[in-house]
């Protein structure tokens, strides 16, 4: 190449400037007209300000003269917090931000990148799949993508954000990442509606079929924010609970505050209510119980009868499951059991310690249950609770009744450390049907008029002698029955206790849990 450094420079320039908008004109007005940041901008939404740094902003198809810079993705590394992380951004306005074989070659890259250093790596999708020109370099380098996915999990967060609309292999890529963020406005289908109505003569809503709020419900989509900022900023929020890598720990917030119980602490006294029936918020609990009265909610939009997300006790990382009375009294159900199985899975993966807090009235019965596999689903809650080598501790607020009392962090499952409250009911199943199996003999002895009052005598005699924290204490399967106001204090010294936990693995290649 010759000519001056002047007139190098000046081509470099014109380059670059050119592989900003690669698209032109005609892509600028295209993302206008649907008020859209371009894939710089929203990376830069997402990291520090002014951290990012692009990677392969001159790629292009070679041998192609209609090729654009980028090939539709925007490659980089930046800071999130003050902590490194690698991110790709689709840009719809270059062949729809499809993958082409350059495309492949920059996300694989940026994937090797986030293995080699230990760092988060963060896709923001925006795709309309294959590209149908590329024929099958592009089902190639998908599923090259696909493949490249598997040695990140567990060793690095992998997070994906939906937005508009992604379709074929632009799902399947997200799925299988730890978590997948996306907007009200956002779609993620395997086919659309024209296709499946050509095909099978379904007509179905675009909504109904792939809307983010759909997805949620079907517990595909882990969270949905109300807008771009919304997503961005919650996987902020998510990254800081996090490590950078499976082999570091999560950042340490404020560590030490509140060392004595609080007015705060002291209204979990009069938080639970006097009838066993009666609902109230779990969030209410998890609000004091954790530092900040802060709880960083995963997978809120679906099994609404169990909670997960983050929290921190004594400034370190916690994740926690707990049961939700306002929905279905809290019982646990096929869709709650993958969720708190996927939950866990992610809090071991990245030693973050769990915390369960219980009040469950069993497994949902019924045939619909049944059907939807609660057996194998319940199994895999089972086996992912074993199967976690962290610290568990459990915090029994009232009702942990039959095999869910065994699912929700029994000592007998493998958890560390059981606290009850005093007003813990722990039984094999409520008094109304317990009575109902072991003293109908003595319902239907009395005298009719005097049944009702029979039956009632026998609920408050199990309810005060056998439905209690008392025989559980007993027996040892409890450590130690708590005031409600010395929760907060007593987590904090049983997870420094357990902070140097160790669990020797059996030298087996993998276990066989019910899939």
């Amino acid at each position: 190449m010759s000519g001056t450094t002047a007139e190098k420079l000046s081509e470099l320039r014109k380059r670059l400037e050119v592989a900003q908008e690669p698209a032109g004109e005609a892509g600028i007005a295209k993302r206008a007209k649907k008020g859209l940041p371009s894939a710089r901008d929203r990376i830069n939404m997402l990291l520090d300000p002014g951290t990012f740094v692009e990677v392969g902003a001159l790629v292009k198809q070679p041998g192609d003269p209609n090729a654009l810079y980028g090939d539709g993705v925007v490659t980089g590394r930046g800071l999130v917090e003050g902590r490194p992380v690698a991110v790709f951004s689709h840009d719809q306005t270059v062949f729809g931000g499809s993958v082409g074989e350059m495309f492949g070659r920059k996300v694989a890259a940026i994937m090797e990148f986030a293995a080699k250093i230990g760092c988060p790596c963060i896709g923001i999708n925006d795709s309309g799949g294959a590209r149908v020109q590329d024929a099958v370099t592009s089902l190639a380098w998908y599923a090259e993508l696909g493949r490249r996915q598997e040695p990140l999990s567990g060793l690095v967060p992998q997070i994906s954000i939906i937005l508009g609309k992604c379709a074929g292999g632009a799902v399947y890529a997200p799925i299988n990442t730890d978590v997948v963020v996306a907007t009200e406005e956002s779609y993620m289908f395997v086919t659309g509606p024209d296709v499946i109505r050509e095909v099978t003569g379904e007509d179905v809503s675009l909504e109904e079929l792939g809307g983010a709020h759909s997805q949620a419900v079907y517990g595909n989509i882990n969270h949905v924010a109300k807008d771009e900022q919304g997503a961005f900023q919650w996987v902020r929020d998510y990254l800081s609970f996090l490590p950078s890598s499976c082999q570091e720990r999560p950042p340490i917030v404020n560590p030490g505050l509140e060392p004595e119980i609080t007015a705060c602490d002291r209204e979990l006294n009069e938080l639970i209510p006097d009838a066993d029936n009666a609902g109230y918020d779990m969030h209410e609990i998890l609000l004091r119980i954790f530092d900040d009265g802060e709880f960083h909610e995963v997978n809120g939009q679906c099994a609404l009868n169990i909670l997960t997300g983050f929290a921190r006790v004594d400034g370190r990382s916690v994740g926690v499951v707990a049961n939700q009375p306002l929905v279905s009294a809290g019982a646990l159900d096929a869709a709650a059991s993958d969720k708190a199985a996927r939950f866990i899975r992610i809090c071991d993966a990245y030693e973050i310690p769990l915390v369960f807090v219980v009040d469950t009235p069993g497994f949902l019965p019924g045939v619909e249950q049944e059907k939807l596999g609660v057996i194998k689903r319940g199994g895999r809650f089972i086996y992912s609770f074993v199967e976690a080598s962290v610290p568990k501790v459990t915090v029994v607020v009232r009702k942990s009744y039959g095999g869910a009392y065994a699912a929700m962090g029994s000592k007998q499952l493998g958890a560390d450390v059981n606290f009850a409250w005093p007003t813990a009911r722990i039984a094999v199943m409520g008094a109304e049907s317990a009575v109902s199996i072991i003293g109908r003999r003595q319902i239907e002895a009395a005298a009719p008029e005097d049944r009702a009052a029979v039956r009632q005598q026998l609920i408050d005699f199990y309810n005060a002698t056998m439905a209690t924290p008392w025989i559980a204490a007993e027996r040892g399967y409890i450590d130690a029955v708590i005031e409600p106001s010395s929760t907060r204090l007593e987590l904090r010294k049983a997870l420094h206790l357990l902070r140097d936990k160790e669990i020797i693995k059996n030298p087996r290649k993998h276990h066989l849990l019910p899939i």
